[in-house]
């Protein structure tokens, strides 16, 4: 840490950028966002054209590893494009498994509302998962918990946010899974896709910037063993 307002000022900065940075990083970014809503862009429109469950299902499929490859030669994570390669390849063999094309959007949907569920079970419990999950990248960990309370205020309120606007979605794409067809399930899934993520990553951002920032364990740690080492050298002189 640096002495003196300005460097204070300049640590604020630092961890607000480390924080903005691991944001992108927890949820995705924008190939995240490439990665899950155009391959069920493809399958939509190609069954709004041809209405035919297995071309849509192949194409949205294909598009799908395309991705992923492409993540591989940019030397990216391949987490999100591999998550989104299996639920992609789940829904392809599902809707043509059914012979109903609105089975192709299924799994995603029990996915997004299983976890919304997990995020308020976590909120009300006051373990909130965007801790979890961000805590690790910032270095900080689980100290948020019993050391920093505003930054368990936020992490609480950021996980209600992504919670309630994940059931807010549920709410309205399960009703046309049961009364609707599948071309108006896959439009409207396809529009709810990228809006809801960027409201709750822009709502988590907020939370994050107005509380306190966060403890550097693994520099504490690092600091007690340098510490130790040198009374211990110290010790044998």
């Amino acid at each position: 840490m640096t002495a003196g307002p300005e460097g204070a000022a300049a640590d604020a900065a630092a961890s607000r950028a480390a924080a903005d940075a691991a944001l992108l990083e927890a949820f995705g970014g924008v190939w995240g966002m490439v990665d899950t809503t155009v391959p069920g862009l493809v399958f939509v429109a190609v069954f709004t054209l041809k209405h035919d469950i297995t071309t849509s299902a192949i194409a949205a499929l294909g598009l799908s590893l395309v991705l992923a490859i492409a993540r591989v030669v940019r030397k990216q994570t391949l987490k999100h494009a591999f998550s989104g390669v299996f639920g992609i390849a789940f829904g392809a063999f599902f809707a043509m498994l059914s012979g109903n094309a609105k089975n192709f959007y299924l799994p995603g949907m029990l996915y997004t509302l299983g976890l919304a569920i997990a995020y308020v079970v976590s909120a009300l419990v006051r373990y909130p998962l965007i801790g979890v999950l961000l805590g690790p990248i910032l270095r900080e960990n689980l100290s948020w918990r019993t050391r920093n309370p505003g930054r368990l205020r936020a992490y609480t309120r950021s996980t209600w946010a992504w919670g309630l606007i994940l059931l807010a979605k549920s709410a309205i794409l399960f009703p046309l899974y049961w009364w609707g067809d599948a071309t108006q399930l896959g439009w409207v899934k396809v529009a709810l896709g990228i809006p809801p993520f960027l409201l709750s990553v822009y709502l988590t951002w907020i939370f994050l910037a107005k509380a306190p920032p966060p403890i550097d364990v693994i520099a504490e740690m690092e600091a007690q063993e340098k510490a130790e080492a040198e009374a211990e050298a110290a010790e044998r002189v």
